[in-house]
Formats: structure tokens, C-alpha cells, sequence
């Protein structure tokens, strides 16, 4: 009888033991093998590491939660937990679209300084009030410029070709302003375009170019890198806080301690994919000086200044050092 009445006890306990594990699902709208995956792969074995038996990391990719608009909407409803996102987190915290401002970021080392200054904090406080938090900017990479005309070194070199651009208005201004004819398509249709002329290049990460064998219908890629656009770890509110106060501090730091190791991930990466296409195209340094000094209208226009904000404009340059 006394053994019954252990084993009962014993079993009774286990479900309690089960439901004290945390549960923290991340939506990527990225595919397995992407960067993303690759980088909430190395969150989930630091975090699980970090606080053993007390979380269950659940990684999603490909929007398997949901469309990525309606993932970060769950996150203040407290639906969804986090979301490692772009471009979509400028239609909640418009202070993120300061990465739309091309020539802003040399290099990876300029967006790590960015993220530990004050600006770095002024944009995390941009989040405030829309029930989420950030809890990191992780790598994503820059855009080059590829063409099948000639390399482009300075800005005069677009002068006349068709570029194709996202449908995204910050970007046409740009390649205008810098002298080329934005044509803004979809990326499905970009191939085609290339492969029958209508268009002349493109823009967009190395593993791009890469990956979606734009190589075949590009002669040049010249390593512009006009945009540099992290990724932004988030996590909802009302998550965080139905959490022990150790635990949210553990999941919120081991988050920071990922992101130098996703930079040095993103420019080894980089490097050896620009290497590989070496052997399938003309690669080219561009004079950033030169670029920069053309693309400075940009920093006074509407279509930028509107959304972003002077606040964070200045104190992005004030960060970087940029007059």
C-alpha cells in the first residue's frame, strides 16, 4: 500500500515538473538553412544551455506561426512569443528604418558600435508602448550592386542602367538620386528580367546572387554595400512578463551574447561566398567616399527624414561619426 501511495504521489508530480519547463516559440519568415535558422539555432542551444530544463526553445521558419505582420502583432497581443524580423518591424517602431539610409554603415564593426550607442538605445526605445521588446540586432548582411554592362566604382558608373530595386520607395529614390534608372519588380521576376534585358542589374546580400544564380545573367557584382539592414530579435510583453524575473533576464542576455557571434558568422560567410563567385564574375571595390558624398541629398529628403526622424538621423551620425 505505501508503495502504491509513493508511486502515485510520484506520478501526480510529474506533470507539475513538465508545465514549470517554458515554453518559447520564434518565428523566422525565413527558410531552414537560412542564416536566420542558422542563427536561432545557436540562440536555442546558448539559451537552453544557459538555463537548463528550464526552457523549451520551438524555432519556426518559413511563417509556419503565420504571416510575419501577424506574428509581431501576436506578440503584444500575447499570442506569439518572439519573431526574428527585418524590414516588416519599421511599420511598428519607424525608428528601424534608419537602416534604409544607404553609405551609413562601412562595415560590420560601424553597425556593432550603432547598436551599443546611444542611438543604438534610442531606436530599442521605439519599441516602447507597442507591447514588444528588443531583445537583439543580429546580423543580416549588406546589398551589392550587380550589372551586366560594367563594374560600378563610382556613382557616374550607374548612370543610364537599369536597376532593379524591392517596391519599396526609399530604395527608388536612392538608386535615382544616385544617377541609375530604378525599376522597381518583384523578386520572383527578377531572373527573367535580367536573363531578357530588361533590365541591366540588381541589388541585393551576396548569398543572394549566390543562391539564386543571378551569376548566370550578371557579368559584374561590385561590393557596394548601400544598405546594410539587420535582424531584429523580439520578444511580446506579455510573455516576458509571465516569466520568473531570472529566467527573462537569461533568455534577454544570452540574446546579446549571440549577436557578435552572428556578425563574425555573416562576414566569414560573406567572404567566402564572394570568393566562390570570383570564379563567375568581375567583383569589384567601389569608392564608399565617393558614394556616400552622392547620397547625402537622401539624409535631408522627406521620403527619409518623415519616417525615421532628425532625432535618430543625428544621433546615428553623432554614433558613427559622421558630420
Amino acid at each position: 500500500m505505501t508503495k502504491h501511495l509513493i508511486l502515485a504521489a510520484t506520478l501526480a508530480a510529474l506533470p507539475a515538473v513538465a508545465s514549470a519547463q517554458t515554453v518559447l516559440q520564434i518565428n523566422s519568415s525565413l527558410p531552414e538553412g537560412s542564416f536566420a535558422h542558422v542563427f536561432l539555432q545557436e540562440y536555442e542551444t546558448r539559451l537552453e544551455a544557459a538555463a537548463p530544463g528550464a526552457v523549451d526553445v520551438q524555432i519556426f521558419m518559413s511563417n509556419t506561426l503565420g504571416k510575419e505582420e501577424d506574428v509581431l502583432q501576436g506578440l503584444s497581443l500575447g499570442t506569439h512569443h518572439g519573431s526574428l524580423s527585418a524590414s516588416a518591424v519599421s511599420q511598428i517602431n519607424t525608428r528601424t528604418a534608419i537602416f534604409d539610409l544607404p553609405y551609413l554603415f562601412e562595415d560590420r564593426a560601424a553597425v556593432q558600435t550603432f547598436a551599443s550607442s546611444p542611438a543604438g538605445e534610442m531606436l530599442a526605445d521605439g519599441f516602447d508602448g507597442t507591447g514588444m521588446v528588443l531583445a537583439a540586432m543580429w546580423d543580416n548582411g549588406f546589398r551589392q550592386i550587380t550589372n551586366k554592362v560594367r563594374p560600378i566604382v563610382v556613382p557616374a558608373d550607374l548612370e543610364g542602367l537599369k536597376i532593379r530595386t524591392p517596391t519599396n520607395k526609399q530604395r527608388v529614390e536612392m538608386f535615382n538620386t544616385l544617377g541609375a534608372n530604378a525599376t522597381p519588380l518583384s523578386f520572383g521576376e527578377v531572373y527573367s528580367a535580367l536573363d531578357q534585358g530588361t533590365i541591366d542589374g540588381q541589388e541585393n546580400p551576396a548569398n543572394v546572387v549566390d543562391t539564386a544564380k543571378l551569376f548566370e545573367v550578371q557579368g559584374y557584382m561590385s561590393l557596394s554595400n548601400h544598405v546594410y539592414l539587420p535582424t531584429f530579435l523580439v520578444f511580446g510583453e506579455p510573455f516576458l512578463a509571465s516569466l520568473d524575473p531570472e529566467l527573462k533576464d537569461t533568455i534577454l542576455s544570452v540574446a546579446q551574447d549571440v549577436a557578435p557571434w552572428t556578425f563574425e558568422w555573416g562576414e566569414t560567410t560573406d567572404s567566402e561566398t564572394i570568393a566562390a563567385l570570383a570564379d563567375k564574375m568581375e567583383i569589384n571595390e567601389i569608392d564608399f567616399a565617393a558614394f556616400q558624398a552622392a547620397a547625402a541629398p537622401l539624409y535631408e529628403s522627406p521620403t527619409f527624414v518623415d519616417v525615421i526622424g532628425e532625432d535618430m538621423i543625428a544621433a546615428t551620425k553623432a554614433a558613427l561619426g559622421i558630420e
